[in-house]
């Protein structure tokens, strides 16, 4: 379809336009007419047609047939018949009787198109590279109100898209690009010559550019409607790279992802990298060296903390303490040995019990009895053992002893 157009002729370039320069010509009702770069349905624009002395006339008309069978008292729509379909204008009654004497020439500088992309339409600015005018194939009625008034307008003719443009609409309007097209449309009676000229445009010389989306608006007129504006590749962004679909694999790409992969040749092994070894190439051998040091000083570390048990106070006397163990524990602490090679030695506040045992497990256990009748501690004992990596002072204690003394609820009666 054709909705839009431009048209800054004027009614002597209309006549120029349509090869009838050297004919006589009448202009009629021109003071109508205002140059645009935005003419839409409704506007005023220098219309060619034949005259009844044999010359021709640059009548102003509007755009927007109105059949002349319009009732007078109906408000005329021009954007309801502003194009005819070519393939069906000789069925319909609104056309079929304008054939034969009511053809006409719309001459303009180019015509604008929109391509429907997603929600949004681009406009497009359709012209010849020669910057010739375009001139359309129409048809006019005249149609008189209840005022008496006689109003002329006319519709532009469209066929389906050339082989250019169909990308861009699958209509465009009737285009006769020479003189012998624009004479048998304006002057040839019979009707049957018509078909051929309803074909759509398939020259090369028909270009087109992207114009701003402004057009779309009645009231944006002047340059700024023509001029070229950069258009942004939807297919690069990346949300239509995210929703197009994906190619899928042929054979072809499979064999060849496979060929490629075989060629490309293995990297170097990967070796573990030991803790403290950053940087340098341990052997197999060494490896297992380093693991098994490492599992020895685990189990060292495991066996120290085995020795290093937290003392339980046990409240009550010496007697009841004793008889929470089991009876082999509290004869061996009656008589003053716990196991073989183990020794009971008397602390300040209890007794302390060291040494390996000669049980079964071969854990160290260390036990530690309280007597509430026996002086309080001056001072907790720390227990270490030699064997924790420890190094002791020549001649020094392991236990040492406060100078002050807790006070205690003991103390507090005994004074009593």
């Amino acid at each position: 379809m054709c909705g839009r157009a431009r048209c800054t002729l004027r009614p002597e370039d209309v006549r120029r336009a349509c090869h009838r320069h050297s004919f006589p010509a009448h202009f009629l009702h021109l003071e109508c007419y205002r140059p645009s770069y935005n003419v839409a349905p409704g506007s005023y624009m220098p219309v060619l047609r034949r005259d009844n002395d044999g010359g021709v006339a640059v009548h102003c008309m509007k755009w927007g047939l109105v059949p002349g069978f319009t009732k007078k008292t109906d408000k005329p729509d021009f954007f309801k018949m502003f194009n005819a379909r070519s393939e069906s204008v000789a069925e319909k009654a609104s056309f079929r009787r304008l054939l034969p004497k009511n053809r006409c020439l719309v001459a303009v500088d180019g015509f604008y198109e929109w391509k429907k992309e997603g929600s949004k339409k681009q406009p497009y600015y359709i012209h010849f590279k020669d910057e010739r005018p375009l001139v359309f194939a129409a048809l006019f009625d005249s149609w008189q109100n209840s005022e008496g008034e006689t109003l002329y307008t006319f519709t532009i003719l469209t066929t389906a898209s050339s082989s250019a443009l169909d990308w861009l609409h699958d209509r465009m309007p009737v285009i006769l690009g020479d003189k012998d097209s624009v004479d048998t449309w304006l002057d040839d009676p019979s009707t049957s010559k018509l078909q051929p000229l309803l074909a759509p445009y398939e020259k090369s010389d028909l270009v087109w550019y992207p114009v701003t989306s402004a057009i779309g608006k009645l009231s944006f007129d002047g340059p700024e409607c023509i001029q070229q504006i950069p258009l942004k590749a939807s297919q690069n962004s990346l949300i239509s790279k995210f929703f197009s679909a994906k190619q899928p694999k042929t054979e072809e790409r499979d064999r060849e992802t496979r060929s490629t992969d075989a060629t490309i040749p293995p990297g170097p092994k990967e070796e573990p990298i030991l803790e403290g070894y950053e940087g340098v190439l341990v052997s197999d051998e060494t490896k297992e060296v380093v693991d098994e040091e490492k599992d020895k000083s685990n189990e060292d570390q495991n066996l120290c903390f085995q020795k290093i048990v937290k003392a339980e106070p046990c409240i009550g006397d010496s007697s009841s303490a004793i008889a929470s163990h089991p009876e082999s524990v509290k004869k061996e602490v009656e008589e003053g040995t716990f196991g073989e090679g183990e020794s009971v030695e008397e602390t300040t506040g209890g007794v302390e019990f060291t040494g390996t045992s000669s049980g079964k497990s071969g854990t160290k256990r260390d036990y530690e009895l309280f007597s509430a009748q026996e002086k309080p501690w001056k001072q907790s004992v720390r227990l270490e053992d030699k064997s924790c990596g420890r190094k002791q002072g020549k001649g020094k204690s392991n236990i040492k002893k406060s100078k002050e003394t807790q006070s205690t609820l003991h103390f507090f009666f005994d004074e009593k």
